[in-house]
């Protein structure tokens, strides 16, 4: 228990030092040669390249594949690294300066994808593979309605190699070797809960070939819980979609879900933090920016990178309470959490739906 107290206030302080300037960030008292306004001159570069992405790589601001997998890349390229050394730099942009090596990872199955619809536009914005990186996937996300404006700071270094295999976790993986996974690179269980709060705006790519897109939930164009209420639904299997390694039968036909996030979904270790996000968009909202603006930082020096959050674009909002999907109730919830209430929800009138791909 000790440990982990020194440990919340190294981290309390470490993000202290990366969002020293986020009250000046409010200000914006620099006007820079496009028109913008910014907190910090530094930012200024960073404008066309927002505008380059939302162009070339997100077609002028959707929520669409390519914003779930950029939001996807970034989580793959920075979980690379450890606590006590020997992984992986973080969030250096390996995985696109190095994609050769690290898209030949089984975990990172599918990356090449985005890395290849990424790469012309990185050479295009000068800048380092990690700005690159994060800074896409904090203008991709904020394409989702639901989402916090996530903070994004500026200055990494080119990666000096690529992270080592085995840092990604994968869905296959028990909740004990992903939680030890993540332990290593600096998180605690509940921030790991946080981070899944990604796969409410995404989607499996290769992990069934035979249905490419499956979301992960009912609403993957929104950011909201409806991710971590569909997990706990008692899961039917459908002709034509068999289980493969890694996935379990989802509540909704064309749905996927994860082996890994039903099994967090029922742990003693993680339940009640999963329970503890249904129908709390503001709660969510806010440790999921959190998670982030941590993990986007993972191995970089704080006093090395400018605060330049006030870049990123405004997200649209959502505020509405999410709903069972028809044809579900409380009677088809598994839950795991007996310390907390399950909250109260309506359901959707009509038939079970069939969730589209993305």
């Amino acid at each position: 228990m000790a440990f982990f107290k020194g440990f919340a206030l190294f981290l309390s302080l470490a993000l202290s030092q990366l969002h020293f300037g986020s009250a000046a960030t409010t200000q914006k008292k620099v006007v820079c040669p496009t028109g913008h306004t910014t907190a910090n001159k530094a930012c200024c570069a960073l404008f066309p390249v927002v505008d380059l992405l939302q162009a070339e790589l997100f077609e002028h601001g959707k929520c669409d594949e390519e914003a779930h997998a950029a939001l996807r890349l970034a989580f793959h390229d920075a979980i690379g690294f450890s606590t006590s050394g020997g992984k992986g730099g973080g969030a250096d942009g390996s995985i696109l300066a190095f994609h050769s090596t690290e898209t030949a990872y089984a975990a990172n199955a599918g990356i090449d994808d985005i890395v290849n619809h990424q790469m012309p536009v990185f050479l295009q914005s000068r800048l380092s593979p990690g700005d690159f990186v994060h800074l896409a996937a904090a203008v991709g996300t904020s394409n989702c309605p639901g989402t916090p404006q996530l903070p994004f700071f500026f200055g990494r270094p080119p990666p000096a190699k690529a992270a080592p295999d085995g840092t990604v976790p994968e869905p296959t993986d028990s909740v004990t070797t992903i939680l030890a996974r993540f332990a290593d690179a600096g998180f605690v269980a509940p921030e790991v809960i946080w981070l899944l709060a990604s796969h409410s705006i995404a989607a499996a790519s290769k992990l069934d070939p035979s249905r490419p897109g499956s979301p992960f939930d009912s609403t993957p164009g929104t950011f909201d819980t409806q991710f971590y209420l569909e997990v706990l639904l008692k899961g039917n299997k459908f002709p034509g979609s068999g289980q493969r390694s890694g996935e379990v039968a989802a509540p909704l036909a064309g749905e996927m879900r994860l082996q890994s996030d039903f099994a967090f979904s029922q742990d003693s270790r993680t339940a009640c933090f999963w329970q503890e996000a249904i129908n709390n968009q503001t709660f969510i909202m806010g440790k999921f920016e959190t998670a982030m603006a941590k993990l986007q930082v993972l191995g970089q020096s704080s006093f090395g990178l400018t605060d330049c959050s006030d870049v990123i674009p405004t997200p649209k909002t959502f505020s509405s309470p999410i709903r069972y999907p028809a044809s579900f109730d409380r009677t088809k919830v598994q839950t795991a959490c007996a310390t907390s209430a399950f909250p109260s929800l309506a359901t959707v009138p009509g038939a079970a739906p069939t969730v589209p791909p993305v």
